[in-house]
């Protein structure tokens, strides 16, 4: 299996050299040459097996430069009950993302699937637990180190850190948002005290954070001298590793490979929904991959309309679902590439176009850069839009039906997964983070305290270790420097 940028002027590369590497040298995101096929007959074999198992059956699909054995190994140790139990027992921590119906009705069944389980409490464990233990292996191989930058939103940067936290030859640089994390998210991020993490709360918005990762990313001199690699979700191990519980979560709700189901995935960088598509693409019987924004709707608004349009730092709202306070999607671009086609020349000018004029229209409309929009339902995606009265309405009704405490983001998803449920096809909505996190809102909501898991319970008042830094990337940087000694 080898790796092709987005934009189409980088060499072709294997998993291991990606992985470790983040942008394309050009600028764009990688994605493998083509799509491995997955047939009726392996996913009824799939059936059957452990969640490491079943990640290890995809993902040596994609890591094929990796020893069977040694990836055996790594996902075992990965997606073990241990890691993502949360203090659960018997055959829903064995399940690792199990599965739960909370209605059927008119012939529609809206289920959950719960990604929340891991040591952050929040979905992105589900594949940066992974990517920790893989940096590690390849590290090691290479006797080689690296520093990580990134940026979050709010779950991101945890799962970072409390996988990479201790690991020999990494250290982490997170940039988030000053200030427009929940208290619990900031507390779990700020109150590590390992000597391998650091974290800059940056003043601005989450998408001032990824533009300085960007820039850094695409200084190449500076990249390579400083071993510069990331742990967003442009990290092609990232979205692969998320592939996996799309498979899960499909072979759990079904008994016959003759069946469909949809998704319903809370999204802000599109990264989580994207996963949701390469499984499309490999074979999944996906119907529907259903788009689910907040306030800051710029997905909602190309998947209505076919216009991209992102929004400015002051025109991005701060909302009660905060990991989706973002207006430029970085994952996007890999969706893109497959609706044009793959013609990274013109993937290339579209995202020139959003750094020049803020988007790129292919509504096929007067002056617009393309008629592609007509081919999106193709992918079978469909989009709507959550606010913050959607959220505390969601919230209320799960609790008061099913005794059920979800979490904003996963409300945003319930409210539009509603919307979009078809008779006779399953529709999963993809949990987002447990309640704890987000318990400001909880309390708005109901009028008392999420419940939180053991080793939680006074989080927000352990000492807390960060700097303050303006949205500078000339600036972090310097401070990359200072703290590697490189």
């Amino acid at each position: 299996m080898h790796y092709i940028s987005t934009r189409g002027h980088a060499a072709a590369q294997n998993f291991s050299e990606i992985l470790l590497a983040g942008l394309a040298p050009d600028g764009g995101l990688y994605l493998p040459d083509a799509y491995p096929q997955v047939s009726g007959a392996e996913l009824d074999a799939w059936r059957k097996l452990s969640y490491a198992d079943l990640a290890f059956e995809i993902l040596s699909r994609f890591a094929t430069d990796i020893p069977a054995e040694d990836l055996r190994a790594l996902v075992r140790k990965t997606y073990s009950a241990e890691v993502y139990c949360n203090g659960r027992e018997g055959e829903d921590a064995a399940l690792i993302t199990p599965l739960c119906t909370l209605e059927e009705k008119d012939g529609g069944k809206l289920m959950l699937q719960a990604l929340s389980n891991g040591p952050t409490l929040a979905f992105k464990d589900m594949a940066m637990q992974l990517l920790g233990n893989l940096f590690e292996y390849t590290l090691r191989r290479q006797d080689a180190e690296l520093n990580i930058l990134g940026a979050t939103s709010g779950d991101t940067g945890s799962a970072a850190e409390y996988a990479m936290r201790g690991k020999k030859g990494i250290r982490v640089f997170m940039l988030s948002p000053h200030r427009k994390m929940s208290a619990f998210q900031t507390a779990q991020m700020f109150s590590l005290q390992d000597e391998n993490i650091f974290n800059i709360a940056v003043e601005g918005v989450f998408d001032d954070c990824q533009d300085m990762v960007k820039a850094v990313s695409n200084d190449l001199a500076y990249k390579g001298a400083q071993k510069i690699g990331t742990v967003n979700s442009i990290n092609w191990a990232r979205v692969v590793a998320q592939v996996v519980y799309y498979f899960r979560g499909y072979l759990l709700a079904t008994t016959s490979n003759e069946q469909k189901v949809s998704f319903t995935v809370p999204s802000g960088n599109f990264g989580n929904v994207c996963a949701g598509h390469i499984a499309r693409m490999m074979g999944l019987p996906i119907d529907q991959l259903v788009v689910a924004t907040n306030e800051n709707d710029v997905l909602d608004e190309f998947f209505r309309t076919g216009i991209y349009r992102v929004r400015k730092s002051s025109e991005t709202y701060h909302t009660t679902s905060p990991s989706m306070d973002i207006s430029k999607a970085s994952n996007f671009e890999r969706f893109i590439y497959d609706l044009l086609g793959r013609d990274g020349e013109r993937v290339a000018a579209l995202f020139r176009k959003v750094e020049t004029h803020g988007g790129f229209d292919l509504s096929g409309g007067p002056g617009s850069d393309g008629d592609e929009f007509a081919k999106v339902a193709q992918y079978g995606f469909v989009s709507g839009k959550s606010i913050h009265q959607d959220r505390l309405a969601t919230i209320r009704d799960v609790h008061a039906r099913y005794g059920l405490t979800i979490d904003t983001h996963t409300a945003d998803g319930v409210k539009v997964a509603r919307e979009c449920i078809k008779p006779g096809v399953p529709m999963i909505v993809l949990e987002t983070a447990l309640p704890a996190k987000f318990n400001e809102t909880i309390q708005e909501a109901l009028g008392h305290d999420a419940e939180r898991p053991h080793g939680f319970e006074n989080i927000e008042s352990l000492p807390q270790r960060f700097v303050v830094m303006p949205a500078d990337a000339a600036q972090v940087k310097q401070y990359i420097a200072v703290h590697t000694g490189l």
